[in-house]
């Protein structure tokens, strides 16, 4: 029998699609699944996007430049540019979304065998970017009760070693909703700099928060660093989630380190070139106005609002109301988040007491997005994608889904 490489097979699954069949399965049974397992918005793409792509008029889609379509490439220079971040065109990179971004900065900062730092629970596919780039995750862990927030450095200095390069992090944090304060940023930054580490900042909630806009990392001055902690820099980025595209797949790489962008166009070099129509979406994303994206902020805010309203009806589930992007980390009184996820889906139903339709709901169990055995088997990562008054009827879903289960297993 021919054999697979233990590379392949040992790889981490995702923790937000593997319960996919699952679900397939309930939805052949005539069950309605609400999906709040995956950062999928129901949002609509915004109008103009699509336009830009009806309107192109090549007779051939061509490969665009490695670095990025020089139009978008432009604009996207100009958009920090318009924040207050002084960004040339040779410091971008445009990539295959924010996986691919993140992925090529791993590589670019660490050989095999080397270690980050990330604060857990993190984005779940963190793990197996980090598995194909042959990199160890050294986690420093978040908590619930605490709100999620970032612990002392100190926390950070316990898991440094020889091999460490870097410290990897998303704000506002995918799946806590926590949103890092300027204070706690500014200390992990020195830190950073004081151990000669690179710091990759995953940028792509920054708009969406309910409350002020987050600085990005980008922004020193407004941050009151060390101008030199720029070559510690790197900044990956997308339009997937801010603009709806999520099948646009375009992201960036952006730093003011000339030499890591050097060496980081050569990855991109040998994947050819990111989606032609994607960019084309890209440069008509960065020309929306500023309220499209306050807007989409409050959409966010109450989508939040109305489900944990729900879940506050129940004492037995404990969550941190999400303060940037749309996620909740919700703590329940099971044992495996895994095990409760499939039995949503393959065992139970509610009945909508509106339509009389069989619903259920597909979660994501938040051990996946842990690195520490043993956390994250109480809890399950909700995503608010859906419009409000559906975000209610999931957590409706949750509560009775939950009490059927608590049930079963006493």
């Amino acid at each position: 029998m021919l054999q697979l490489s233990k590379r392949v097979i040992n790889m981490p699954a995702s923790a937000i699609r593997k319960l996919h069949d699952y679900a397939v399965a309930a939805k052949k049974k005539g069950i309605k699944v609400y999906h709040i397992n995956i950062g999928q918005p129901d949002i609509k793409t915004p109008p103009e996007l699509i336009s830009a792509v009806k309107n192109c008029c090549e007779e051939i889609i061509p490969y665009t430049p490695s670095q990025g379509l020089a139009s978008y490439v432009s604009k996207l220079s100009q958009y920090y540019k318009n924040h207050n971040v002084d960004i040339s065109e040779d410091e971008i990179i445009v990539t295959l979304g924010g996986s691919e971004a993140i992925l090529f900065s791993l590589m670019a900062v660490a050989d095999p065998g080397d270690e980050i730092i990330i604060p857990e629970p993190f984005y779940t596919n963190y793990n197996g970017f980090a598995y194909m780039a042959g990199v160890n995750i050294n986690p420093v862990t978040t908590y619930l009760n605490e709100g999620f927030k970032l612990p002392g450095i100190s926390e950070f200095e316990k898991v440094l070693t020889p091999k460490t390069k870097a410290v990897l992090f998303s704000n506002p944090c995918n799946p806590t909703g926590t949103v890092y304060t300027k204070n706690q940023i500014i200390d992990l930054c020195n830190f950073c700099k004081k151990n000669n580490l690179y710091i990759i900042s995953d940028e792509a909630y920054c708009e969406i928060t309910q409350y002020d806009k987050i600085i990005s990392l980008l922004n020193i001055k407004n941050l009151g660093l060390d101008p030199a902690i720029r070559e510690n820099i790197i900044v990956v980025d997308s339009i997937s989630k801010r603009f709806s595209a999520c099948g646009a797949r375009i992201g960036t790489i952006v730093s003011k380190h000339k030499l890591i962008i050097k060496e980081i166009l050569k990855f991109a070099q040998a994947r050819l070139s990111a989606s032609y129509y994607g960019q084309i979406m890209g440069e008509a994303a960065l020309g929306l106005p500023d309220k499209y994206l306050l807007d989409l902020a409050a959409e966010y805010e109450k989508r939040i609002n109305f489900c944990c309203e729900e879940l506050n009806n129940n004492p037995l589930i404990k969550y941190h109301h999400s303060e940037g992007a749309f996620y909740i980390i919700v703590s329940l009184p099971v044992e495996d988040s895994d095990d409760f996820a499939k039995f949503l889906l393959s065992d139970f139903y509610a009945i909508n007491p509106e339509t009389g339709e069989k619903e259920t709901i597909m979660v994501a169990p938040a051990k996946g997005f842990y690195k520490t055995p043993g956390l994250g088997y109480n809890e399950i990562r909700i995503a608010c994608v859906l419009e409000s008054k559906l975000m209610k009827r999931s957590s409706q879903i949750l509560k009775e889904g939950l009490t059927a289960y608590l049930n079963l297993k006493h």
